[in-house]
């Protein structure tokens, strides 16, 4: 391997800057200061936690792309928050959302498998070189990858990788290309958030649904509130790292032996360690959810949940290194206009349908991030609704080898014709 070039290589030294970077956006957020209220009246918090620490790797100071701290989180401390945030979940008042949840989610789902070709055919219109290349190098054959990773995650992009065998120095610049337009795309989907009346109006859309579930949460965390002990949050604690444990363990034992046994069961993820991880680890919280454990949630289990995210955001925007936009701008317009294919879908559906902007920005990025970003981005409205976008992107799981596969061909026939 090649040894890093980064000013500071010690994991414990960057998770240290990561937390101070952290508590500075916090505290900054919470000020009373009038400058700092309009900044963040603007520039969403959450957005600064990607963006501060992409410079960190931007300027060299890190390095984003050998640190193990994003493995550790999303492996770590990802199944905790989602053990933690569906402690209390209602999954009778998620019923009542609907089926519009789904509907942008597979909207979504289209907007990439059709977009990949279409971003093709309009490029080569102009700058036919830039979607061109013979054999492994063919541009085509890398962004199966992006479309395996834009509608189901990190397992379906190496399912593409197997399936279409683009060459690895093409593999590289495509993981690149991936991760930062889709963290554009999410500052983008952040920024939104504090839009999001406009939006609905703009949509025309009925938010009662939503509005009444995060309300009911609200309500119950109030009526359970209480000063949380010090043996409350290590129960809290042992709750979530406990739950981890198990999914681990499930995890460990499931994918080897569908691996061994029924590889064709790979096409779904079925074979894949994280995605048993993420679908154990849920299926604990919800199940807790239904016993006395649910009254942790007002000793503040969302809210540890909660921190163990914005960890993970922070190592998230470490691995975004914004010189690569320089490096590759062609590819990173082609990316870009997929990127406006999979929106424009989804605004004519949510028109349409008059879906609230929350399933819109829950339905974009369940495909365009999977569970690791999903739920971020949920718990952003509200902590109460992060389980809407666990359940999504575990369904882009699902479909996402199969997609990315058809968008594969589309791309193959469009750049040969």
């Amino acid at each position: 391997m090649e040894e890093s070039q980064a000013l500071v290589t010690n994991d414990a030294v960057v998770l240290g800057m990561l937390m101070l970077i952290l508590a500075a956006v916090f505290k900054a957020s919470n000020s009373d200061h009038p400058g700092l209220k309009r900044f963040f009246g603007i520039v969403p918090m959450l957005l600064l936690c990607y963006f501060i620490p992409s410079l960190l790797t931007t300027f060299n100071i890190v390095d984003g792309e050998n640190s193990q701290l994003y493995f550790v989180a999303s492996r770590y401390l990802l199944p905790a928050c989602l053990v933690l945030l569906t402690l209390s979940v209602d999954l009778r008042e998620i019923a009542r959302l609907g089926w519009k949840p789904v509907a942008m989610f597979l909207a979504g789902t289209v907007g990439v498998i059709i977009g990949g070709p279409l971003a093709i055919l309009i490029t080569s219109t102009f700058a036919p070189d830039l979607v061109g290349g013979a054999g492994p190098d063919a541009v085509w054959r890398g962004m199966t990858t992006i479309a395996g990773s834009w509608i189901g995650g990190g397992a379906n992009q190496a399912a593409m990788y197997e399936i279409f065998k683009p060459s690895d120095a093409l593999y590289s610049v495509m993981i690149t290309v991936d991760v930062i337009v889709a963290e554009i795309w999410m500052a983008f989907l952040l920024i939104g958030i504090g839009k999001q009346g406009a939006i609905n109006k703009f949509f025309r859309a009925d938010t009662r649904a939503v509005d009444h579930l995060r309300e009911k949460m609200e309500n119950f965390s109030l009526s359970i509130a209480r000063m949380p002990t010090t043996t409350d949050l290590m129960v809290i604690l042992g709750i979530g790292f406990g739950a981890t444990a198990v999914a681990h363990l499930g995890a460990d034992w499931i994918a080897p032996y569908i691996s061994a046994n029924a590889p064709g069961l790979d096409k779904f993820s079925l074979t894949s360690g994280f995605f048993w991880l993420i679908v154990i680890a849920t299926a604990i919280g919800v199940a807790l959810s239904f016993t006395k454990l649910r009254s942790y949630e007002g000793a503040g289990a969302s809210k540890i949940g909660t921190l163990f995210i914005f960890v993970l955001v922070a190592t998230i925007g470490m691995k975004m290194d914004i010189k690569a936009l320089a490096q590759y701008p062609g590819l990173f317009m082609v990316g870009g206009i997929w990127m406006l294919i999979h929106v424009a879908i989804l605004v004519a559906v949510g028109l349409i349908i008059r879906a609230p902007y929350f399933f819109f920005a829950i339905g974009s990025k369940a495909n365009i991030g999977g569970a690791a970003s999903a739920p971020v981005l949920a718990a952003a409205f509200h902590p109460a609704l992060a389980p809407v976008g666990v359940l999504l992107a575990v369904l882009g799981y699902v479909l996402g080898t199969y997609g990315a596969w058809l968008s594969g061909l589309l791309m193959q026939t469009v750049a040969a014709g």
